[in-house]
């Protein structure tokens, strides 16, 4: 235990680690924020559907050599998360249906193209960083931090402001309409926010492994507590804890980031639940 943290220690000195912290702490708050009203509305498959429709629009940036994906990423899972949430009605495929094909679609194409045109001497590689995340929010640039802080401090913003037609829509979305609320704007704006976060999501978890930074510290936080706020506080603290405790433990014992942030709110999840159980 000395040795890890003499070793985290060190690595405090290195601009590229702190860029990690200050990402994976906002990442995760705003994860858990947004998770909580999925969670309650039974729609929490569609941060596995966006990842994968991300995966889909990286390989297509990587075929066409860009080097800073995120151009094509964003506008793309963007397009895809207002096609589920704002016209899922209108859509002749609905509901867990419509994630399943766009999810297993995106991926498919996604893998296809990096086979068939890709430059890279370790294919294997490069998916499975993508998929699992396993050491892209190490490699973040000065730029790439300052974006991501950026999206994550106006995902906030949009949170706070919304949170009481957030709280309405995600109980009651006929009574949110009867109030005045404009449900399909306010569905609209939330696609795009969630959309954000996933994106941002990737490089701490990967492709496969995003949902569960959206899931698990809202199932976890449900364990203990009751109340709509209380459930988000909570959510939000233990989804910061998980992503600090997994990051530090990950940069000391030189384990993937994205599975021992993933591991470390899968424990917490039980042992929550536990607690739950007995009292």
């Amino acid at each position: 235990m000395i040795d890890l943290l003499k070793n985290f220690a060190a690595y405090l000195h290195y601009p590229f680690v702190l860029y990690a912290l200050g990402t994976g702490t906002m990442i995760a708050l705003c994860s858990a924020l947004l998770g909580v009203p999925l969670v309650l509305k039974r729609f929490s498959f569609i941060g596995d559907g966006l990842a994968h429709v991300a995966f889909g629009a990286m390989a297509v940036a990587s075929v066409l050599g860009m080097t800073q994906d995120i151009w094509i990423v964003l506008p793309v899972t963007v397009l895809s998360a207002i096609l589920l949430l704002y016209g899922n009605r209108h859509s002749m495929i609905q509901g867990d249906a419509a994630i399943a094909v766009i999810s297993v679609g995106a991926l498919s194409i996604g893998y296809l193209l990096m086979s068939l045109f890709t430059r890279s001497p370790n294919l294997s590689g490069d998916v499975c960083t993508t998929l699992f995340g396993s050491v892209a929010i190490l490699t973040l640039t000065p730029m790439q931090f300052i974006l991501c802080l950026l999206l994550s401090i106006g995902t906030l913003v949009f949170y706070f402001l919304f949170y009481r037609r957030i709280f309405t829509m995600t109980f009651d979305a006929d009574f949110a309409q009867a109030s005045g609320i404009n449900i399909r704007r306010d569905n609209l704006l939330l696609a795009v926010v969630i959309a954000v976060i996933i994106v941002l999501a990737m490089n701490l978890a990967g492709t496969l492994l995003v949902s569960a930074l959206v899931v698990l510290p809202a199932l976890s936080a449900m364990r203990v507590c009751r109340s709509f706020r209380g459930v988000t506080l909570m959510s939000a603290i233990i989804s910061v804890f998980c992503a600090l405790v997994g990051m530090f433990i990950s940069i000391g014992a030189s384990t993937p980031i994205g599975a021992t942030v993933v591991v470390v709110n899968l424990t917490i999840f039980v042992l929550l639940a536990i607690v739950g159980w007995l009292c």
